[in-house]
């Protein structure tokens, strides 16, 4: 394990071989600090937001309206109890493509994900997702936490996205108290 300032720290969750700020579409899950149940409950195979929840749900979409100039797309989405699961597209823009001719473009660079400012990737959105969602939730419940990480997954192909779709879509009915 690394240190800094002579102090462990976890390395990246991200994929070394991978930039995102690329084209793709990408799952995420982000849960809350201990899996606290901050955003409702799932009755009857549905959820019921609270406050916090319903923070959550209006954040999300806010989410793509704030940052036009990404070309951002949302996929299906559900929060649940202790976590958010969201499927969000990053589709070609000034930030990840290079045009060379009009019938011609590509990724601005072959650069993999590197250490440093991640503006205009998936980490800055979610990043500012969370910011915004609490700043809010501790309005009502200054003990609002995130964990601090979150997962990604690169989906790579119309089979993958469609099968995490119908996770996402399910999940509410397949809950059991605290998995995700």
């Amino acid at each position: 394990m690394e240190k800094f300032q002579n102090k462990f720290r976890n390395g990246t969750a991200r994929a070394p071989f991978w930039d995102y700020a690329w084209d793709a579409a990408y799952f995420i899950t982000i849960c809350t600090h201990d899996r606290k149940c901050w955003f409702g409950d799932v009755l009857k195979g549905k959820i019921v937001l609270s406050e916090i929840g319903e923070i959550v749900n209006q954040e999300w979409i806010k989410t793509f309206d704030m940052r036009p100039d990404m070309n951002l797309k949302m996929g299906e989405f559900v929060v649940m109890p202790n976590h958010f699961h969201a499927i969000i597209r990053i589709g070609p823009n000034e930030y990840n493509s290079v045009c060379r001719t009009p019938n011609h473009c590509g990724p601005a660079s072959n650069t993999m994900n590197q250490f440093g400012p991640q503006s205009k990737k998936l980490p800055s959105i979610i990043r500012g997702f969370k910011t915004a969602v609490t700043k809010d939730a501790r309005i009502i419940n200054p003990d609002f936490k995130w964990q601090m990480r979150y997962h990604d997954h690169i989906i790579r192909n119309e089979k993958s996205y469609h099968r995490i779709t119908k996770y996402i879509l399910d999940n509410p009915g397949k809950w059991g108290g605290d998995g995700i």
